[in-house]
């Protein structure tokens, strides 16, 4: 059987699918599809942490499915603006397991994460999916995926 590691950067898909459509991910239905295709051996959630009670119940809903959930500090800046980036520790953990498994699964539009697909097919000779927002997900991502899978209707709430 086909094994399989899922990272999800969930402040992208969050913000991607609520811009695009106005609605959430569904992350069950996600689950359901890949474990279909083969042993989901790591799964990956990466979020920001709020204390407020729809958070945590969200972060709790990702566990029940399978997700592990790791939490970075959000930070609000005195200028109003956000930070709360997992593109490192994404990139970290994606290249820590690439090489024991046979696919590995994305899901954020994030270009910056072209070179990493690039990097873990090259070496490891694995499948890397995409799975991001057709409008909202860089071509150079969508490029260096051994596949692209649109979210769209089917995989929303």
């Amino acid at each position: 059987m086909k094994k399989i590691a899922l990272f999800v950067d969930v402040q992208n898909i969050y913000y991607t699918t609520r811009d695009a459509y106005g609605r959430q991910f569904n992350y069950r239905k996600l689950w359901q599809q890949v474990s279909a295709q083969g042993d989901i051996i790591a799964a990956t959630a990466y979020a920001t942490q709020r204390s407020d009670d729809k958070q945590i119940k969200f972060h709790d809903a990702l566990k029940h499915i399978g997700f592990s959930v790791k939490l970075k500090p959000y930070i609000q800046r005195s200028d109003g603006s956000a930070k709360g980036d997992w593109d490192v520790g994404i990139t970290i953990d994606v290249l820590e397991t690439a090489k024991d498994v046979d696919t590995v699964i994305l899901l954020s539009g994030d270009g910056d994460f072209d070179l990493l697909l690039k990097k873990i097919r090259d070496k490891y000779a694995l499948r890397a999916e995409v799975y991001g927002v057709p409008a909202l997900t860089a071509r150079s991502l969508m490029d260096a995926a051994t596949v692209y899978n649109p979210i769209n209707e089917g995989l929303l709430l």
